[in-house]
C-alpha cells in the first residue's frame, strides 16, 4: 500500500510548495490569460505555457531560497503566504480586483468598520480550505538540509533556465508588458510581497511633511460659507440629475440655483481620489492641502468625516463619527445624517466672516450598500444583503446602491435648507465624489481597478453645485475634474494667492 512520506529534501519540498500553490491559487490569473490571448493560434499556446512553466520555476526558487537559509522561517512564512493567497484569491473571485499597489494601498489605510463588512462564511471557506490545510501541511512537515554546494547549483540552473525561457518569449514582451498590471495583480504570492514592497518604498520617497503653499491672504471681510461635500464612490450614471431612469435625486431636482456638470477622478480609490480633491495640483508629491491651507489663511474651517483616507488634516475643527455620534440623538446617527448634527449651530458661533467646511461621507461604499441609509430611503426594492455581490441579482445590487444615492440626495438637501436659511451669508455649496464604482458590469464589482483600465463607471462621477440668491454665478463648463474643486474655493471665499488658476475656477468673475 502507498504510504505518503513526511520526510522531504529542500528540493523537492520547494517543489511540491511551487505545485500547490500553482493549482490552489492562480485559477484567476489563467482565467485572464486565457481571456486575452487567442489559444488557437501556436503564438497563444506558447504564452499560456511560457507563463505556467515561469511562475512554477519562479515559485520553486523562491520557496527553495526560503527553505534553504531557514527551515523554521520557511515554516512560518509559507503558510502565511498560503493564508494571505487564500484571502486574495477569495477578493480576486467574489470582486474580481487586482492586487496591485494601489490595492494594496486601500488595505493598508483601511479602517476596522470597512474591513470588517467584507466578512462572509465564503472567506471562512476560503481561508480555511485555501489556507489553513496546506499551512498544516507545511508545519507538519520534516525537511532534511541540503549541502550548500547542492542549493548553489540547483538554484543556478533554476535561475538559468528562468532567464533562457523570458530570452526565448522575447517576441511576446510586448503582450506582457501590455498586461504586466493585471498579471502581476493575480501572481500569488509575487501580488501582494511585490507591491506591498513598492508602497512603503514610494511613500517613503514622498514628502511626508507638507510642501507648504505660497502664503495667502483675505482679499475683504464677507460673509461667505462654503461646504464641500466630499461623495463616497457615488458614480455619475445612477444619478437622475444626469438622466437615469430611476428618480433618484427627487429632492435635488426640485431645487433651484442646482448645477451640475459631468466631471472624471483622478483615481478610483479614495485616499487618490480625496487627495486630488483637496489639492491644487495632480502630484504625487503631499502638497498642503485645502483645508490647512485656509485655515493658516485665516478661514474658520471644519471638518466632519464618516469616512477615512484623507491626507493630514490640520485643524482644531476636525470632528470624525465618534465624536459626532456622542451629540446626535435619534435612530439616524449611525448614518451620514450624523454629519450634519449641530453644524449649522457651530456655523453661527463662529467669530469669523471666511467659513469652510468639508463634509466626508461614506454613504455609498460597498460592499454593504443596504446598511448604509435609513430604512425609509430604501424605495427600490428587492435590494441585495449579502457582502458576496456576485451571489445577488442585478436588479438587487443596482437597488441597493441606488437607495445610497437617494440618501445622499436627502443629504444634500438638508444642507442646502441649512445654507439657505443663513442669509446674512453668502454661500455655495460642491458634491464631488472620490470615485466611481462598478456594479457587476462585465463582472467587476466596487472600484480600484488601475485607472489605465478601469471601466468608466470607476471613474465618472458627479460634480453638484448649488448657489444661493446673492451667490456667483457659474462658467459654462461643460467637463470639469476634481482639480477645479481647490482653484473655485479660493475664489469664493476671496482668497488671494500666487498660486491661483483663474483656469480651474468655475465661477464667473
Amino acid at each position: 500500500m502507498f504510504k505518503f512520506k513526511n520526510d522531504f529534501s529542500v528540493t523537492r519540498f520547494a517543489i511540491i510548495l511551487s505545485v500547490i500553490n500553482f493549482f490552489l491559487y492562480h485559477l484567476p490569473f489563467f482565467s485572464f490569460v486565457r481571456k486575452n490571448v487567442d489559444a488557437a493560434t501556436f503564438g497563444g499556446i506558447i504564452i499560456i505555457l511560457s507563463l505556467i512553466v515561469i511562475m512554477l520555476a519562479a515559485n520553486f526558487f523562491a520557496f527553495y531560497l526560503v527553505f534553504f537559509l531557514s527551515r523554521i522561517a520557511g515554516k512560518i512564512l509559507i503558510p502565511i503566504f498560503f493564508i494571505l493567497n487564500a484571502s486574495c484569491v477569495y477578493f480576486v473571485n467574489t470582486y474580481s480586483v487586482i492586487i496591485d499597489e494601489s490595492m494594496i494601498g486601500n488595505v493598508l489605510n483601511t479602517n476596522y468598520a470597512e474591513s470588517s463588512s467584507f466578512f462572509s462564511f465564503k472567506l471562512i471557506l476560503y481561508i480555511l480550505f485555501l489556507g489553513l490545510l496546506p499551512a498544516i501541511l507545511v508545519i507538519k512537515a520534516k525537511i532534511r538540509k541540503e549541502k550548500p554546494k547542492t542549493f548553489f547549483i540547483r538554484a543556478s540552473i533554476t535561475l538559468l533556465f528562468l532567464v533562457v525561457v523570458a530570452f526565448l518569449n522575447a517576441k511576446n514582451w510586448t503582450w506582457i508588458d501590455k498586461h504586466s498590471k493585471q498579471l502581476g495583480g493575480l501572481a500569488m504570492p509575487w501580488s501582494y510581497t511585490v507591491n506591498i514592497t513598492l508602497f512603503y518604498v514610494h511613500k517613503h520617497q514622498k514628502n511626508e511633511k507638507e510642501i507648504l503653499l505660497p502664503n495667502a491672504s483675505l482679499k475683504d471681510n464677507k460673509k461667505e460659507i462654503f461646504i464641500l461635500v466630499i461623495g463616497e464612490s457615488a458614480r455619475r450614471a445612477n444619478f437622475s440629475l444626469y438622466g437615469y431612469k430611476k428618480n433618484t435625486n427627487p429632492y435635488l431636482s426640485k431645487t433651484t440655483n442646482l448645477h451640475w456638470f459631468d466631471a472624471t477622478s483622478s483615481a478610483t480609490y479614495t485616499t487618490a481620489g480625496v487627495k486630488a480633491i483637496l489639492e491644487d495640483r495632480e502630484s504625487s508629491d503631499l502638497y498642503e492641502i485645502l483645508p490647512n491651507y485656509l485655515n493658516r489663511s485665516g478661514v474658520e474651517v471644519i471638518w466632519r468625516t464618516t469616512n477615512w483616507g484623507e491626507p493630514p488634516v490640520h485643524i482644531k475643527n476636525y470632528l470624525n463619527k465618534e465624536a459626532l455620534e456622542k451629540e446626535c440623538k435619534g435612530p439616524d446617527c449611525s448614518y451620514d445624517e450624523v454629519l450634519l448634527t449641530g453644524l449649522k449651530e457651530q456655523i453661527l458661533a463662529s467669530t469669523k466672516n471666511k467659513i469652510f467646511i468639508v463634509l466626508h461621507t461614506s454613504t455609498s461604499h460597498g460592499p454593504t450598500y443596504s446598511k448604509k441609509y435609513p430604512p425609509q430611503f430604501e424605495n427600490f426594492k428587492p435590494v441585495c444583503n449579502s457582502v458576496e455581490l456576485g451571489e445577488c441579482s442585478k436588479e438587487e445590487l443596482i437597488n441597493a446602491y441606488d437607495n445610497t444615492i437617494v440618501y445622499t440626495d436627502f443629504i444634500l438637501h438638508k444642507v442646502i435648507e441649512d445654507l439657505s436659511q443663513l442669509t446674512e451669508y453668502k454661500s455655495t455649496m460642491f458634491f464631488v465624489s472620490d470615485h466611481g464604482e462598478s456594479l457587476g458590469e462585465n463582472n467587476l464589482y466596487m472600484h480600484g481597478m488601475p485607472k489605465s483600465i478601469a471601466p468608466k463607471e470607476q471613474y465618472e462621477i458627479p460634480f453638484i453645485v448649488w448657489t444661493s440668491d446673492n451667490s456667483e454665478q457659474l462658467k459654462q463648463k461643460i467637463d470639469l475634474t476634481q482639480a477645479n474643486v481647490f482653484h473655485s474655493v479660493l475664489y469664493f471665499l476671496g482668497i488671494q494667492s500666487p498660486i491661483y488658476n483663474e483656469e480651474l475656477n468655475i465661477f464667473k468673475n
